[in-house]
């Protein structure tokens, strides 16, 4: 309602020369993402959220649930019902080479590359636009995107006071909390606007519950060429620890709702197991994490061609996990001195995040011409340490039993073009596309690690000490061409990105040497056609990507569920994406979606030291958590007040190693949401909006991700596979009034 009013009013003001040009102030919104987002015209594979998908999404559940909407993506989650620990994965890559920025800045993590979409609860309620770029797409900030890049800008300032109260509740008592204020424009200049959320939920999977707190702050200046924005978002998130998976064994003893984490031996505990155990557990096995993300937004124009965007940017984040060890070895926790060999123990792993830089692009444009260039830096810090509370017969605990430090350097310099050559009589047109970067990585990490090393001399924390620089020339080009209601697009990428922490670090737990991972190449190929009318749109899109050393996942994950990856020197995904929309009638809309794709690692040498095949040429074997069929489903119907989103999506099969082994794989599964809302009109504007989402409808039994390995005892082979089980139907209602 508020971007509505907003709209409204920014266009009554257009011809209103001693007032504030409002009109551009709603356009200064798109302008602040000038160097991350694509226009239509852009020879990229490219899909946009629209309002109502986001609206429908916002009653609580984590934006990976609306994103899995676009085309080729897939959202996984730990607690089993999309909040909490949520991910994504676009064209069978993982979260780690997807790139995410708002307002043009990287909201990765610079260390292990993950976006954690619960250290900024609730943010699909502050934002205006996604836009999701499948492939290299255009040049960004922050880590490269190798699978694809999910392009936001938080949301439009209103020039009217309005605001909105939220409340949710549902299904393992989910809810939500939700209120927000918008002064509208003070003396034709100044715009303040605030939210604040409330998430949480007990979680499908047994104490997996989820407490998120988190705030919007943004004010806004507008004068007539030189347009600033303040804002200040995050919050704090606290979640039980879930991301160890459940072997299928256990769930059909225990029920799909199990896990184990936490759980220890104890002679009165008031569980049992399979075998007679009695066991309780630590309430306090948590994940705490607090986040502030803050950006000056800066945009003066000179002319009408030419303009200037700058933001300066500072996110501070503190976290910590609390975890319960059952039977731990002693001799792993070096700041101890006893001669206990194993005993009950509870660790606390902390980390501390400073990161800043400034992102600073300049535009030209004309009719014919579109001319963006600029640059980007940013300081990355990041201790890691870790401490005891409690280990059981050992009085003294104080001191670290690991500590180590990171700083990371991160620079580019961009110049992108989109030239318009001709232009005909039918307004057909062809469009030239350019796009070059220069990105420099400076990578450090010293002290020691969590990992306890077990050698012939004894015991003892890995080292760490890496000393990494990074220097990669990203050229993109291609052409469109638009004639009526047809448009196509070619386009040719070359994108590097550097290894994560884990990369480093974790490696040592299954490479059976030393070394270092390498950086990865991609060779993005695209070619796209969509016929669009009114009433009708199709479109398909061809991609090849041609990959060298790629870090690919190897199935197993370290205790702080972070993939465990392994380079291959020569890899592809190739694939075709459908896409389908058809108007039947005013109140009825289809549209589909699907993805046919081959992944595959060429002459897979197996790199598990473990493994039963460790050494082996396997020949060509299928990428881990790539499936070769993702397809979607959607009807929404809306009549007067009324509206209903049903969305089902399949998602094929997929291996948790690269070695096709069937007892290390994800069923594939469909499951399918429904999504009802009605918005019942008031005086004066305002509106009362009721929704409620509906999610697996069907019930359906799945799990949407899991991990798992394979190695030799005593002569038998073993594979271990961990499932993320999901809620069978549950229900979340939502009531929003706005004023």
């Amino acid at each position: 309602m508020c971007a509505l009013l907003s709209l409204c009013a920014l266009r009554a003001e257009e011809h209103t020369p001693e007032r504030v040009d409002t009109t551009r102030i709603y356009e200064v919104e798109l302008i602040e993402v000038v160097t991350t987002a694509a226009k239509k015209s852009t020879p990229v594979a490219q899909s946009s959220l629209a309002e109502e998908d986001i609206l429908s999404h916002s009653y609580g559940t984590d934006l990976p649930t609306a994103l899995a909407l676009t085309p080729s993506l897939i959202a996984t989650n730990e607690t089993g019902i999309g909040i909490g620990a949520t991910s994504i994965r676009l064209r069978g890559t993982d979260a780690t080479r997807i790139n995410v920025t708002i307002n043009g800045v990287a909201m990765n993590n610079p260390d292990s590359h993950s976006m954690y979409w619960y250290d900024t609860p609730d943010l699909i309620s502050s934002v205006g636009s996604v836009q999701v770029q499948r492939g290299a797409g255009v040049s960004t900030n922050g880590s490269g995107a190798f699978g694809g890049s999910v392009s936001m800008t938080t949301d439009a300032l209103s020039t009217e006071f309005c605001g909105s109260a939220s409340l949710s509740y549902g299904s393992y008592n989910t809810n939500k909390q939700a209120l927000h204020l918008s002064s509208g424009l003070i003396r034709d200049r100044w715009v303040v606007d605030a939210r604040l959320t409330h998430i949480g939920s007990d979680g499908y999977i047994e104490r997996g519950a989820t407490d998120l707190k988190s705030y919007m702050l943004q004010a806004g200046y507008y004068g007539s060429n030189t347009k600033v924005k303040l804002l200040s978002f995050g919050g704090s998130a606290k979640t039980y620890l879930t991301y160890n998976g459940v072997s299928k064994a256990d769930m059909e003893r225990y029920g799909r709702r199990y896990h184990d984490s936490g759980q220890y031996v104890t002679s009165d505990g008031p569980f049992v197991l399979d075998d007679g155990t009695h066991v309780a557990y630590y309430d306090d096995q948590t994940d705490n994490y607090l986040q502030f993300n803050n950006q000056l937004v800066l945009n003066h124009r000179f002319s009408r061609e030419w303009q200037l965007n700058a933001t300066l940017f500072y996110t501070y984040g503190y976290g910590y996990y609390n975890q319960y060890k059952d039977d731990a070895w002693l001799e792993s926790y070096l700041n101890l001195d006893t001669t206990t060999p194993q005993a009950d123990l509870i660790r606390h792993k902390l980390m501390l995040n400073h990161m800043g830089g400034a992102n600073v692009a300049a535009s030209y444009t004309t009719t014919n011409l579109d001319l963006v260039f600029g640059g980007s830096y940013s300081y990355y810090r990041s201790p890691h340490w870790g401490t005891l509370s409690w280990v059981d017969g050992v009085e003294d605990v104080a001191g670290r039993w690991y500590d180590n430090d990171v700083v990371k350097h991160d620079g580019n310099l961009f110049a992108r073009a989109l030239w318009t050559v001709l232009s005909g009589e039918r307004n057909n047109k062809l469009n030239l596309f350019g796009d070059v970067q220069y990105r420099y990585v400076g990578y450090k990490a010293w002290g020691t690690n969590d990992n306890a090393i077990w050698g012939d001399e004894g015991v003892y924390m890995q080292p760490i000490d890496v000393d990494k620089e990074y220097n990669f020339f990203n050229p993109r080009m291609g052409f469109s061409y638009v004639d009526g209601f047809h448009n196509a697009f070619l386009s040719a990428a070359i994108a590097h990105r550097e290894p994560t922490r884990s990369d480093f670090t974790d490696r040592h737990m299954f490479a059976a040497d030393d070394s270092y991972p390498e950086p990865e190449r991609l060779v993005d190929f695209e070619l796209g056609y969509t016929y669009s009318t009114p009433k009708l749109s199709l479109g398909v899109n061809l991609y090849y990507m041609l990959y060298h050393n790629q870090l690919v996942a190897t199935g197993m994950v370290n205790d702080g569920d972070d993939a465990l990856n392994t380079n291959v020197d020569k890899s592809f995904r190739r694939g075709v994406e459908l896409m389908a929309s058809w108007s039947v009638a005013k109140w009825l809309t289809l549209s589909a979606n699907a993805t046919l794709s081959e992944n595959k690692i060429k002459d897979y040498v197996d790199a598990l030291k473990d493994s039963p095949t460790y050494g082996q040429n396997l020949g060509t074997m299928t990428i881990s958590y790539s499936p070769s069929v993702v397809g979607s489903l959607m009807a929404n119907f809306h009549v007067g007040g009324f509206s209903a989103l049903w969305h089902t999506q399949y998602v094929g099969k997929q291996y948790f190693t690269n070695n096709e082994i069937e007892a290390l794989s994800l069923d594939a599964y469909c499951v399918t949401n429904l999504n009802l809302g009605y918005d019942y009109k008031l005086d004066s504007g305002r509106s009362v909006r009721f929704g409620v989402a509906i999610n697996n409808l069907f019930s359906t039994l799945y799990s949407s991700n899991g991990y798992g390995y394979s190695y030799m005892w005593d002569g038998v082979r073993y594979d271990e596979a961990f499932y993320f089980p999901q809620a069978p139907i549950n229900v979340l209602a939502n009531v929003t009034v706005n004023f």
